[in-house]
């Protein structure tokens, strides 16, 4: 099984700002969301490999969960280049639809969704034979963790635009002799316990 974990919550989470390769550390509700998706995935996965995206907020995370990690560069976020930090409203109408019609559009000094799908994509198939026998955690992002989705399901970048992803939230590819199955989408059931 795949597991696909959501880093927790940084302060450019919480001011409604893009964030791709900038490396923010989790604030204290992320620390708090990453303890609690620890618990959860520690007994439901206790055997499992983690992996994690290079940056900060996904190592922290991911380190929450075991203290032994190994990091895939593969796994990290979308380059949203000049975007990078920029608050949603920032970004025009127009450059919006552009890029949730265009998984070519590539923002200024970024990378495109048809980039990170093949990187994904490609990261996905080599865990695959592993994934099968042992279960694998991978601590990622809401780019990476939509891009498996559609890998899973057989679509396209397009898809990503049509679901939400929360903060800390498990995403679950079980991996069967027919290929990858979706058999769990953006859980945050533990984000509500108290």
């Amino acid at each position: 099984m795949l597991i696909l974990v959501r880093h927790g919550r940084t302060i450019a989470n919480a001011q409604a700002l893009l964030q791709g390769h900038v490396n923010h550390p989790l604030d204290e509700i992320g620390i708090d969301q990453a303890k609690r998706v620890a618990r959860v995935v520690n007994d439901l996965y206790p055997e499992a490999r983690v992996i994690s995206s290079p940056l900060l907020r996904a190592r922290q995370t991911a380190e929450t969960i075991s203290t032994s990690v190994s990091v895939d560069e593969r796994f990290i976020e979308l380059n949203y280049g000049d975007f990078d930090e920029l608050a949603l409203t920032d970004v025009s109408p127009e450059i919006w639809e552009q890029w949730r019609s265009d998984e070519n559009f590539r923002p200024p000094h970024g990378e495109t969704l048809h980039e990170l799908d093949i990187r994904v994509h490609a990261a996905l198939l080599d865990l695959s034979a592993e994934a099968r026998t042992q279960d694998v955690i991978v601590v990622t992002h809401v780019s990476p963790i939509k891009s498996a989705m559609t890998w899973a399901l057989g679509g396209d970048a397009s898809m990503t635009w049509r679901c939400a992803l929360d903060r800390a939230s498990i995403t679950r590819v079980a991996i069967g002799p027919r290929g990858p199955s979706l058999t769990g989408f953006n859980d945050t059931a533990h984000l509500q316990e108290k």
